[in-house]
């Protein structure tokens, strides 16, 4: 059936600012069930999209909840969200120039007529602005789905969905378009499972334990704070001021100290840890210290305990002690690039106790580079952080207050800076307050808890509410996509990733498995080794 023979489907009932009702003949729509355009069959579905004539425009609505009149058989009536507006082409009367936002609105009365893929191909084509196509736009079969890059990464984005989604294949795909279209881009992303290094492999560089060699005098005061000090309350108190005092002092013995006009206990200048413990005791020696000699004790036994734990060598080997900051920042932040835009961290072999503190200087390296580098020309960097909600948690008690304090700060002041911020979590609920409103563009799979749902939707604009209603419904590596990065909201079934660029984090098949044998002293073996030598 030709567009032009597609008649009225309904009609406007009640017009209010960002949504109205509006009534539908259930007896057309059974009679378009059948029609060969998909978007004009399941027009008058939740989640899909109507137009109305206003003037000489067109008016695009997406139909967020719909009920039975009881009233008069056959009919139904619909809550409908705005989304915007479009002129109408001469000749196919489908819409052209597109765009967000709504001039006037239509009288009650109005007829309603289905979109066609026509019309979403015009709605939802990318203009010149820079972008990368991740999928195709419900339901349609060919309309692309575009994210526009320097938008989305402008005012930061995040990634949900519960386990099983497709969450980390769909974050693999949207990074890797990001580096197809800026192959001399800066990623840093944190991989606390050890998932991506395999989807990187060709076009980024993979750190961990073995290679990442992360000079421990790079640490803040605070960061050195989380490390060494192990008392509570007001002992800990005591425990920091002496760290602060002693470890100002190790800093002030190397030699770039002296062209440094104002030495303080943060500045990033290489100390010996030999230094720091020596000094720690020469203080414990001294009568006018004011305090007993066990803090002093508290804090050379974990610094002699960290130096002696091979575990910590990635950090704390006495080989990290040179100058090597500015050769670190150029591999880490990929400056220059070389082709491999992306740097994965991968934090899985670490120990657990450090690394929180890691993810912390990571990413205020990330931050304090764009701050001293503002009158440089701009190299603006993106930080990915994987299962953000450990790292960024709604609950203010324990340890990894660093790179929470570190993280909340990029989220509200990193996009002046150059700095945006990729959150992925599978638990939205589970962040920090405020830091989910913080992202421009939020990309959510299927949620399954109706606290993590009700957070997104508190996140995401007015004119998104009729797409949010169908997080529950989506099926596996189908999002909804809302906010800056896109024209309007939209519903996308992602791209099918190559193999080789997937992050190792299928799901294993217990009974295919299991139904393997032979090798296990062998396999008990080799894990053993790897389990003694903490991976190494």
């Amino acid at each position: 059936m030709p567009l032009s023979l597609v008649g009225p489907i309904g009609m406007v009932f009640e017009t209010a600012g960002s949504s109205s009702k509006i009534i539908l003949d259930a007896v057309r729509l059974e009679q378009l069930g059948e029609h060969d355009d998909p978007c004009i069959a399941t027009a008058g579905q939740v989640g899909s999209q109507v137009k109305m004539r206003v003037g000489q425009s067109w008016l695009i609505a997406s139909i967020r909840a719909m009920a039975l009149d009881r009233a008069n058989d056959g009919t139904i009536i619909a809550d409908i969200d705005f989304l915007g507006e479009g002129e109408e082409e001469p000749v196919t009367r489908c819409i052209h120039h597109f765009r967000r936002g709504v001039t006037r609105y239509p009288r009650p009365g109005a007829e309603i007529h289905p979109v066609s893929s026509e019309d979403m191909r015009q709605i939802y084509a990318a203009d010149d602005k820079p972008h990368v196509q991740i999928g195709t736009v419900y339901p349609t079969a060919d309309t692309r789905a575009a994210l526009y890059v320097d938008s989305m990464l402008g005012k930061h984005f995040a990634l949900l969905g519960s386990t099983g989604t497709g969450k980390s294949t769909s974050a693999a795909l949207i990074l890797h378009r990001i580096c197809d279209l800026s192959p001399q881009g800066h990623i840093v992303m944190i991989d606390p499972h050890g998932e991506y290094g395999a989807a990187f492999a060709r076009n980024g560089a993979v750190f961990d334990v073995n290679n990442l060699a992360l000079p421990y005098w790079l640490m803040n005061f605070e960061e050195h704070c989380e490390v060494f000090v192990t008392s509570q309350g007001s002992e800990r108190t005591v425990d920091s001021d002496i760290l602060a005092k002693c470890l100002l002092a190790a800093r002030s013995k190397n030699r770039l100290a002296e062209s440094i006009g104002r030495l303080t206990v943060d500045s990033p200048i290489p100390y010996l840890l030999s230094d720091l413990t020596n000094i720690l005791q020469n203080e414990m020696g001294k009568l006018e210290k004011g305090t007993g000699t066990l803090p002093y004790m508290r804090l050379k036994t974990k610094i002699d305990e960290i130096r002696s734990d091979p575990r910590y060598s990635f950090m704390f080997s006495g080989m990290l002690v040179a100058d090597t900051m500015q050769d670190f920042l150029a591999k880490i932040f990929r400056l220059p690039s070389g082709g491999k835009p992306i740097s994965i961290i991968d934090v899985s072999a670490m120990p657990s106790d450090i690394t929180s503190v890691v993810v912390s200087v990571l990413s205020r390296l990330v931050f304090d580079y764009a701050l001293w580098a503002r009158d440089e020309p701009q190299r603006p960097i993106l930080l990915v952080c994987e299962e953000a909600h450990r790292y960024i948690p709604s609950t203010t008690a324990g340890s990894g207050q660093a790179v929470r304090r570190i993280l909340e700060r990029i989220a509200k002041e990193g996009r002046k800076y150059g700095v945006s911020l990729g959150l992925i979590t599978q638990r939205p609920s589970d962040l920090a307050e405020g830091v989910l409103s913080q992202c421009g563009t939020i990309i959510s799979m299927r949620l399954n808890n109706d606290r993590d749902q009700a957070f997104v939707k508190a996140a995401m604009p007015e004119g998104a509410r009729g797409f949010l209603d169908s997080i529950p419904a989506l099926r596996n590596r189908e999002a909804i996509i809302c906010g800056e990065g896109v024209a309007v909201p939209i519903r996308v079934a992602l791209d099918t990733l190559e193999e080789e660029r997937r992050p190792a984090s299928g799901d294993p098949s217990f009974t295919e498995q299991w139904r393997e044998t032979g090798g296990e002293a062998d396999i008990l073996d080799r894990t053993i080794t790897r389990w003694r030598s903490q991976g190494r």
